[in-house]
């Protein structure tokens, strides 16, 4: 297959944080990768005869694929239908179909990569749709799965059917259920025969769903009720030795941590046993949290697009705060909305909020580039992408006005490739089957 040149008046350097005139990108399509990137003279130094083989991307802002650190490909917006009926009501062919979807609108999004984090009652099937696209049986970004997460008994394997106090059923096809050293070791082991890219843990959860009577009494007889302040709040559900083991077993099979930590203890249980990379925990961590993370090189994923849609409006200015605190102190971010509880293809929300917490764009911008190449493992993937030089994947997407001085042009994709393949031309999508 003969090679094609991409021609750039603006390129985005994400290692270096620079955007780069007058630059030419050569891609070899059998391979997928970036073979050779030129400096031009000027931005009329480039063929003045079109031919197939050349893209002009000249009146573009050109960048790397997009990767989001955090997403759940079966799930849709919690506004169109709840966690808990997604997962109790919706079938597996119709999850997958849904996810399927998802998949093809993020890629027209501009998201070459997708760091996919498990969908309760899913069992592994993500990682059947990560060989799908794999396989080019269907479009969609690069996706590195964790399987089924792991969890402590009574967490995350008991469901309500109803609501808070209703009837109690296990979770057959959702978390991989571990209690004590030997079982968490077994679990990684299963997870990685059985496909995981990525071992995703959940350090705290609520636990106390059949704490408290229901908020409303009964309806003919008022009743005193004394519910807790915080009826099912986030605690710690794995030991120090527990969680020491899963990232041990996770080494020996070359395999990057995911923690889910709301709590700062949770938290600090995860840093010490030397996870990849912390979920959510800037709800309830602290500089203590920060400066561990920062010393152990733990990287922060923010889900701040899922926050602000679950958050009260004052605490999620907290968050917001804490997430420049943290970045300001030094912590290593990748950009991750926990996408999936808003809809896939509004994944730029995250890099939105992360410019609006503080943070400038051009590091936001690597934050959801090489940052998610080292969210999903760096090396351990076995390819580099998310920055633009020989021997990369050529994963190149194209918006149509500069992000520096447009705050909606994270939204204005118009061109997408990933592995050398064009997926998005001046905005329509091609090859879309």
């Amino acid at each position: 297959m003969p090679d094609i040149t991409i021609h750039a008046s603006l390129l985005f350097d994400p290692k270096r944080k620079v955007f780069i005139p007058n630059i030419s990108i050569v891609v070899n399509e059998e391979s997928g990768l970036i073979t050779a990137v030129i400096t031009r003279q000027n931005d009329d130094d480039v063929p003045s005869d079109p031919t197939p083989n050349i893209i002009d991307l000249r009146n573009k802002v050109v960048l790397p694929g997009f990767v989001d650190a955090h997403t759940h490909i079966f799930l849709h917006a919690y506004s169109e239908v709840d966690n808990q009926r997604q997962k109790r009501d919706e079938s597996i062919p119709e999850r997958i179909i849904r996810a399927v979807n998802h998949c093809r609108t993020a890629l027209l999004a501009g998201y070459t990569t997708y760091r996919d984090l498990g969908s309760e009652n899913m069992s592994t099937f993500d990682a059947n749709v990560r060989d799908a696209i794999a396989r080019g049986l269907t479009p969609g970004p690069r996706l590195f799965v964790a399987t089924r997460v792991l969890s402590s008994t009574g967490t995350l394997d008991l469901r309500t059917e109803n609501a808070a106090n209703g009837h109690l059923l296990p979770n057959g096809a959702g978390p991989d259920v571990v209690d004590g050293v030997l079982e968490a070791r077994k679990a990684v082991r299963r997870r990685i025969a059985e496909g995981a890219d990525i071992i995703k843990v959940f350090i705290d959860y609520r636990r106390r769903i059949m704490r408290s009577p229901p908020a409303q009494p009964h309806p003919y007889k008022p009743s005193v009720l004394h519910p807790p302040r915080v009826p099912n709040p986030d605690v710690v559900s794995f030991s120090q030795e527990e969680v020491d083991a899963i990232v041990t077993e996770a080494r020996l099979a070359s395999c990057p941590v995911a923690a889910h930590a709301h709590t700062k203890e949770g938290a600090l249980i995860a840093v010490k046993a030397g996870v990849d990379t912390l979920e959510h925990v800037v709800v309830n961590g602290d500089e203590e949290v920060f400066a561990a993370m920062k010393e152990k090189g733990v990287i922060l994923v923010p889900t701040l697009g899922v926050l602000e849609k679950l958050q009260p409006p004052e605490k999620f200015l907290e968050i917001m705060t804490k997430v420049k605190v943290a970045w300001d102190m030094g912590v290593r971010m990748a950009c991750g909305g926990d996408t999936g509880t808003f809809s896939h293809g509004d994944n730029a929300r995250e890099m939105e909020l992360m410019v609006k917490a503080g943070i400038p764009i051009e590091n936001v911008l690597e934050m959801c580039t090489v940052g998610g190449w080292e969210a999903c493992g760096g090396d351990l993937c076995g390819r580099r992408f998310g920055w633009l030089e020989e021997g990369c994947q050529a994963d190149i997407i194209a918006l149509q006005s500069d992000p520096r001085t447009d705050p909606g042009a994270l939204r204005k994709v118009s061109f997408v490739m990933k592995d050398a393949r064009v997926w998005k031309r001046d905005g329509q999508a091609i090859g879309m089957i």
